[in-house]
């Protein structure tokens, strides 16, 4: 892995912190009535706040040690006229190069830099690359399709660095075989294999099969620059074992293990993914993101419709783009793996010890649907702005918050709705306003909730499943002062999910008050 080049396009790691919210319940009853009840531990009083520290420079400090990519804004570009071409067939393929690739049956074999454009198909062959020569490889796609039943479709033993690009216009296909043999050291376990540093570059189309263990698996670090990439996997859809940058292009992952993944725990510079545009859509039986070091989301749109844990890194920034995250266990996880303890509840923590990770949300939109912790951090949660809207676990022992070292809210929009069995309301240090509401009775899937000031709806959320336990923080709630709680409203136009700030209260009931900055709820209350 080389440390020396970083992408244009990833240049700004500088990242932030942000705003996280939950929601979740039990049984599906009438809500009749919320209460406020401050404990203590909490604060209601309207006194000035510790202040927090800087939220940029918090996130900076947690992705400025990653190791600098290997890519190069230009890694696509090529010279059409200085390209080798090679032309698949079964049996019968062919070269314009006059030395660097050598054809022996199905078996292609590249052994010098430079850059080859491959076409048409081969029913059961591979694409070696084994170049012990210093320069990029350049493999150039243009409606070639390889399947390989014995092993990688494309497998690139050694090069000083790999790149792929998907010629545009074109569509390209890789697949393995199902069951062959994985188990030596450094051996071939995916369609698409690298030994060395590998780009994907290009306006094409690519589809990855991995039929026996990953879709595309990269033993140093890995970038997509574009392209439109659709991979499906027996285990694993896309691993960079170093790193793993999505900087642009259309990703779409099915995957029965981890969907994207990076997995070198050597020490805390490698390991990290980082998703800075593009559309990122997953699918998977495991994690939809596993970082084994730091996990960044700077801009784009990322999807995961179906996970065990959504998204999960030592640490996670989340400083810009649109997330959409779908867990049956947590949404979102930080953890370095030393917390320990017994676990608690109420104001301003989780109850286990801090482990040092931290989640980090600075902007953009979150809406996180989880049947475990909607926000869960083995160490601190800060939020300065964007918009997080969380519908959390409907059982006990898990909350829509759930932050070891507590739970800091100081800008954007939060709305966290879940059982109350574990309800954390923001930390102390909070300069964000907040509402907690404890309902006696579940608010039941389409029903609206919505929190008032005065003539004002300040925010409306529709539950989409049972819930008891709500916490809202906003600009627009000040510390100390009571707010109405109306079930039966409908939303404003403009939603986030189904939230919205503002609303309608015709036809709602008023079913209490509550006082900002007042906890109610969760373990030990």
């Amino acid at each position: 892995m080389k440390l020396n080049r970083m992408t244009a396009s990833l240049a700004a790691l500088t990242a932030a912190v942000g705003l996280a919210a939950c929601s979740g319940s039990a049984a599906s009853t009438t809500t009749s009535d919320v209460s406020s009840s401050s404990s203590t531990a909490s604060s209601g009083s309207s006194t000035t706040k510790n202040a927090a520290t800087p939220a940029s420079a918090a996130a900076s400090t947690v992705l400025s040690d990653n190791a600098e990519t290997h890519a190069e804004a230009d890694d696509g570009e090529y010279d059409e006229a200085e390209a080798a071409t090679i032309t698949l067939a079964d049996g019968a393929s062919k070269t314009s190069a006059d030395t660097g690739v050598r054809i022996e049956g199905d078996t292609i074999t590249i052994t010098a830099p430079g850059t080859y454009v491959l076409s048409g198909k081969l029913s059961d062959g591979t694409v070696v690359v084994d170049s012990s020569e210093e320069g990029k490889v350049r493999l150039v796609l243009n409606n070639a399709s390889i399947t390989n039943a014995k092993g990688a479709a494309i497998n690139v033993i050694a090069a000083d660095e790999a790149v792929v690009v998907l010629a545009a216009g074109t569509t390209n296909r890789l697949a393995d075989g199902t069951g062959y043999d994985t188990s030596a050291a450094d051996a071939p376990n995916a369609a698409l294999f690298s030994m060395a540093d590998l780009t994907i570059a290009g306006t094409g189309s690519l589809d990855v099969v991995g039929n026996t263990n990953d879709g595309i698996g990269v033993k140093d670090g890995l970038v997509i620059l574009a392209g439109t990439i659709t991979v499906t996997a027996a285990d694993d859809g896309i691993r960079g074992k170093d790193y793993l940058v999505i900087a642009d292009g259309t990703v779409s992952v099915t995957a029965d293990g981890d969907a994207l993944k990076s997995d070198n725990e050597d020490d805390d510079t490698v390991g990290y993914v980082l998703i800075s545009g593009g559309a990122t859509s997953l699918s998977a039986g495991d994690d939809g993101i596993h970082a084994e070091g730091d996990l960044g989301v700077l801009g784009g749109t990322l999807t995961v419709s179906t996970s065990t844990e959504g998204i999960e890194g030592a640490n996670i920034v989340i400083e810009n783009g649109a997330l959409d995250i779908t867990a049956s266990d947590d949404g979102v996880n930080t953890s370095s793996g030393t917390a320990g303890g017994a676990q608690g509840g109420g104001r301003g923590g989780g109850g286990m010890q801090d482990d040092g990770s931290q989640l980090l949300i600075s902007g953009g939109t979150l809406l996180v649907d989880a049947g475990g912790d909607g926000l869960d951090s083995n160490g601190s949660t800060t939020i300065t702005g964007g918009t997080t809207i969380v519908s959390g676990p409907v059982q006990g022992g898990n909350g829509s918050l759930d932050a070891n070292g507590g739970t800091t809210i100081n800008g954007g929009v939060v709305l966290a709705a879940g059982t109350a069995s574990m309800a954390e309301a923001p930390a102390e240090a909070s300069t964000t306003g907040w509402v907690q509401l404890g309902f006696s009775s579940n608010v039941a899937p389409g029903q609206t909730v919505s929190i008032v000031s005065g003539e004002s709806v300040i925010a409306s959320f529709t539950a989409e499943k049972d819930y008891s336990n709500l916490v809202f923080a906003g600009d627009d709630i000040t510390d100390g002062e009571s707010y109405d709680v109306y079930v039966g409203g409908t939303l404003a136009a403009t939603k986030v999910g189904t939230y919205s700030a503002g609303g309608s209260i015709d036809g709602a009931t008023k079913v209490g008050s509550v006082t900002a900055g007042q906890a109610t709820g969760g373990m030990g209350r």
